[in-house]
């Protein structure tokens, strides 16, 4: 090794193993940091464990074969995983609207009990016998003890596997966050479509025995498939007469074209021609008998973001007309679901199909 790359090196292991409060660099004389370098090697040298997971000297400090579970930098920055906390976050201030609560980061908006509360409470249409604010730590935990307590009271009977606890979501726990609110999702048939097959890694820390620590990564599955979303007669038909398909979107397109040949448009295929939203928007116009004035989307929008702008706008604009939120993502239909466009447009077809 060259004289040039060693200090380089050294500094970079000072720097790594310091964040379990020690080097494996320096002799020190005091006996209680080198048992905690012994213990920072043994983590270190774990099988499997990613060289850049922050641990931090908190997560080491743990009773005999107790655990601590951390998730992994990389999945953090896993679109699948971004994209299912923005649908959850979304979903939560949705429902939360009219307590003018605005979730804008899960692990410091969630910790403290209050908006789970809230959450809860407006989902189950049953009033917990906690205080509205907590401040102190004790505080806290006990109203999460509440919520908790009636959540899995809930939940458990429907054979769902508790994957949080108190401390967890306290400790800011993102994965057990997360469990706990696709749980509530999937249970109150939330009209959300969430990402499919999203998985985190997590790094579990284990006390053992003499002071040992031992750490593994594993991979947790948050989300499967959409199945838990409330079925309707589309699901139905495509579920049990996959042969009608066509039979479906031929009727589908009748039905847009009927409307949209006012304006001199034709459909011919739905799943692309929708995609962008203008159509969608316009036909809202058409069924709602009203003019949609051009300021309010992109007339031909050329970028993703333009695109799901407008679908999200048609999709504001069907409910506004009575209709229930579509469980369908603006995303989903911009990225040419073909399902997700169908059932977008059967429900339209199903509220609208009389009229003139």
């Amino acid at each position: 090794m060259s004289a040039t790359a060693q200090p380089a090196k050294m500094k970079k292991d000072e720097s790594f193993l310091g964040k379990l409060g020690g080097t494996l660099v320096r002799r020190k004389k005091s006996k209680e940091v080198s048992d905690l370098h012994e213990e920072g090697k043994n983590a270190i040298n774990a099988p499997m464990l990613p060289s850049g997971t922050d641990i931090h000297p908190e997560d080491t400090l743990l009773e005999e074969n107790a655990e601590r579970i951390m998730l992994d930098p990389t999945s953090r920055e896993n679109l699948k995983f971004k994209d299912l906390l923005k649908v959850l976050i979304d979903w939560i201030n949705s429902e939360l609207e009219e307590d003018r609560i605005i979730v804008k980061d899960l692990e410091e908006d969630c910790y403290d009990g209050q908006v789970l509360q809230k959450l809860f409470e407006k989902l189950s249409g049953r009033k917990l016998n906690v205080a509205e604010v907590t401040q102190s730590e004790i505080g806290q935990k006990q109203k999460l003890q509440t919520v908790l307590e009636a959540v899995n009271e809930l939940l458990r009977p429907h054979g769902w596997t508790i994957e949080w606890s108190v401390d967890s979501i306290h400790s800011k726990n993102l994965v057990a966050i997360v469990y706990l609110l696709v749980a509530l999702a999937m249970h109150f048939q939330a009209p959300i479509r969430l990402p499919e097959h999203v998985s985190a890694k997590v790094v579990v820390v284990k006390q053992k025995r003499e002071g040992i620590l031992q750490t593994a990564l594993v991979s947790k599955e948050l989300t499967s498939t959409t199945e838990y979303v409330h079925r309707d007669a589309f699901d139905t038909l495509l579920d049990h007469a996959p042969d009608k398909l066509n039979v479906v979107k031929t009727s589908l397109i009748t039905f847009v074209n009927k409307h949209l040949n006012k304006l001199n448009l034709e459909v011919t295929e739905l799943e692309s021609q929708f995609a962008d939203g203008v159509y969608l928007i316009l036909l809202m116009g058409l069924l709602e008998n009203y003019f949609v004035p051009l300021y309010n989307f992109f007339l031909t929008p050329e970028s993703f973001e333009q695109k799901v702008h407008n679908v999200a706008f048609a999709f504001e604009l069907m409910q506004d007309g009575g209709l229930k939120k579509p469980k369908a993502r603006p995303e989903d239909v911009v990225n040419l679901n073909l399902k997700s466009t169908l059932r977008v447009l059967y429900n339209l077809f199903t509220n609208y199909k009389n009229s003139d």
